[in-house]
């Protein structure tokens, strides 16, 4: 037996999903272990092979590939625990980062501050050098001021460099000069220049990815090593990729050379198993996945089969926080997941988030010391979540710890017990509904004309009241919803991009300059491609973008380009029409006959990975539909219920089960309310119908 693992390491639990040679996705959970991500990894691996009837050093031996994601990094720039960098720019421009890209949510709010930098403004060092934007040298690199600005870097303990010079991206001699010079004076301190990493003309992006990067580099590099290590120490011997923001992985070599593409790279997974689960089903190219985990709620787009994208990524908050400035895949985050944290405002209004108990010290019901209401405390009120079987059976829950912390918030609103608790799952239900609408609405996508793929160890508590007040008729909760973002992983392939700026306009096409930049990035896919090709990968495919905008317009849309390259005025023709089409269906307006402003290229080599052969759970043969128990559940409309509690695994394929009912999983728990129905399906998945 050959099997393959794919693991997500996330703020509250670690999830792993082995595969075996027939495509059976088993699922292990356990309790994430920050200071020794092993720890966790292992025991939850151990999980899995204990439903599979074999040991963990057995799966181990026998698997050949093994895909990673991790939030670390995500959690380090949110934190601010990054390395210490220094960022280096082009004299006279100093405050990129403190200006942003100039807009904020409030803008009649003349009070609000701005958090400071992400590179603070006294780690940024001007560098007396200019290039045009013709790539002429304006000013030459002054050496001598260059050398003894790096040379002081040393005393003030800086463990990486930035370094994004203007127009670098049409000439990057003085960014090269810059590098060879760090290696020279700090050999041992890593850095990024912005013409490597993120060629693109807008100056914040280019500059805050470049710090991104340049910070994460010694966090990540440790981090992956001394992973590795312990996996080759228990007797792995296959391949180690690490899931990206891009929605692809990559091999442990190239990850760490660029570590800014591991940010939010869990969460990117998740749209991959979205997709396979919906076409095993049957349910069409039009998905919205949702992945509920302890700490988040992350929601993504399928698009007619096609992920939605973004260069918009921001963390700690739109325009004020930090924005990845790279092209990944569009994933909108609140903090409402089931570790999220039930608070009264200084209005006496509930609060569910953003802030999280996590898995240290977690929901009072864990028993760990946390001493604050959960969501999950809340389900564990309600009757949702049974103490006793929580994790299968594996941890059992303080019902009363819940109870007493629930029972604070009741308190200082007046209400009972069963309703505050309820109304913690709401208020969580309304910001992950705000988020759904936020990608769906803005791209012209109407959530009730979709299905909804619903993932994460706390999505079926409240999927079907989110669903119900979407519009959406259908709800897919796969059997491996516990862990979509790691079942991700196994539907995924090698991605690598690149990309570059040239202005052109469709009214006077520059053909020549164009080319160039195909020719420029095709020869990078070429490298990728034959080093992979080395790795003994053999199946690729090319995809190509283009960000542009109509004339005048401020920012730019991405989207792909259905032909590989731009020759003649047919091909022209062939982007605008694409353009069109795509701005119409985002925005439903295009200018027919206006001039489009086309500003970045990108590239994207697809290496294809062998795929489980189906997306499917276990099926159950049997006609037996007999509940296990049955337990007084609160639901809002009907209060105190007796509900039966079915075994998932105990369930026949068709058969269907009229709420209010629960259905427990070992890795997460279905509740279906009153009215509601779930049906069992062919494939061994949930087909959930709200009342």
């Amino acid at each position: 037996m050959s099997y393959r693992i794919a693991v997500d390491t996330g703020g509250t639990f670690t999830d792993v999903v082995v595969a075996d040679e027939r495509g059976t996705l088993i699922v292990g959970k356990a309790l994430t272990t920050p200071t020794d991500i092993f720890s966790g990894l292992s025991e939850a691996l151990d999980n899995a092979a204990s439903f599979m009837g074999v040991s963990m050093d057995t799966i181990l031996k026998e698997t050949g590939v093994l895909t990673y994601g991790t939030t670390r990094s995500t959690n380090a720039i949110i934190t601010s625990s990054a390395a210490k960098t220094a960022l280096l720019v082009t004299e006279g421009f100093p405050d990129t980062l403190i200006y942003r890209h100039g807009g904020k949510r409030e803008p009649l709010n003349l009070k609000m501050e701005f958090p400071d930098p992400y590179v603070p403004r006294r780690l940024t060092e001007e560098i007396r050098e200019r290039i045009n934007s013709e790539g002429g040298i304006e000013t030459p690199l002054d050496v001598s001021q260059a050398t003894s600005i790096i040379e002081a870097l040393k005393p003030k303990g800086i463990e990486a460099i930035a370094v994004s010079f203007l127009w670098s991206i049409m000439n990057p001699a003085h960014e090269l000069q810059i590098g060879e010079l760090i290696t020279n004076i700090l050999p041992n301190v890593p850095y990024t220049l912005s013409h490597q990493l993120n060629p693109i003309i807008r100056e914040f992006p280019r500059t805050s990815s470049t710090a991104i990067d340049a910070s994460l580099k010694p966090l990540m590099q440790k981090h992956f090593l001394e992973l590795e290590a312990s996996l080759r120490g228990a007797g792995y011997e296959g391949e180690f990729l690490v899931s990206t923001s891009s929605g692809g992985i990559k091999h442990v070599p190239d990850v760490v050379e660029k570590p800014i593409f591991t940010v939010k790279s869990g969460p990117a997974m998740a749209p991959l198993a979205g997709i396979a689960y919906a076409a095993a089903e049957g349910l069409g190219n039009d998905v919205i996945i949702v992945d509920t985990g302890g700490t988040t709620f992350d929601v993504s787009l399928i698009r007619a089969g096609e992920i939605k994208y973004t260069r918009d990524t921001w963390l700690n908050g739109e325009w004020i926080g930090t924005n990845l400035g790279l092209s990944s895949v569009d994933i909108r985050s609140v903090g409402a997941g089931g570790g999220s944290i039930a608070w009264i405002d200084s209005g006496g209004l509930l609060r569910v988030g953003p802030d999280s108990a996590g898995a240290d010290p977690g929901p009072a019901c864990y028993g760990t010391g946390g001493d604050q209401p959960t969501v999950t405390d809340a389900a564990v009120v309600m009757g949702y979540i049974d103490p006793d079987h929580f994790l299968g059976g594996r941890m059992s829950l303080d019902a009363e710890a819940a109870t007493e912390v629930v029972n604070t918030i009741a308190d200082q609103l007046g209400m009972s017990l069963e309703e505050t608790a309820a109304g913690i799952l709401e208020i969580a239900g309304e910001q992950m509904i705000k988020a759904i609408q936020e990608i769906t609405v803005q791209d012209g996508v109407n959530p009730a004309e979709s299905i909804l793929v619903a993932g994460g160890g706390a999505a079926g508590l409240n999927i079907l009241p989110i669903a119900k007040s979407l519009g959406c008729a259908k709800v897919l909760l796969p059997k491996t919803a516990g862990a979509l973002s790691a079942c991700g992983g196994h539907y995924s392939d090698i991605v690598s991009e690149h990309s570059s700026s040239r202005y052109s306009s469709t009214s006077d096409f520059d053909f020549d300059g164009v080319s160039k930049v195909f020719r420029e990035i095709n020869s990078k896919l070429d490298a990728e491609q034959k080093a992979l090709e080395e790795r003994g990968v053999s199946s690729f495919t090319r995809e190509f973008f283009v960000e542009a905008r109509y004339l005048n317009q401020q920012w730019e849309m991405d989207f792909k380009i259905p032909i590989l390259n731009i020759k003649n005025s047919e091909d022209v023709k062939i982007l605008v029409e694409e353009f069109h089409n795509v701005h119409f269906r985002r925005y439903a307006v295009k200018e027919e006959g206006g001039t489009i402003e086309c500003i970045n290229w990108k590239g994207r080599l697809i290496a294809e990975m062998n795929k489980p052969p189906h997306a499917r759970g276990e099926l159950n043969t049997s006609s037996n539909m007999t509940a296990d128990r049955t337990v007084s559940a609160y639901f809002s409309e009907k209060g105190q219920c007796q509900t039966p509690v079915y075994m998932g695994a105990q369930l026949p394929a068709d058969c269907k089960i009229l709420g209010p009912a629960i259905i427990e999983e070992p890795t997460t728990t279905v509740v279906v309310y009153p009215g509601a129905t779930a049906q069992v399906t062919a494939g061994g998945h949930y087909l959930l119908t709200p009342a």
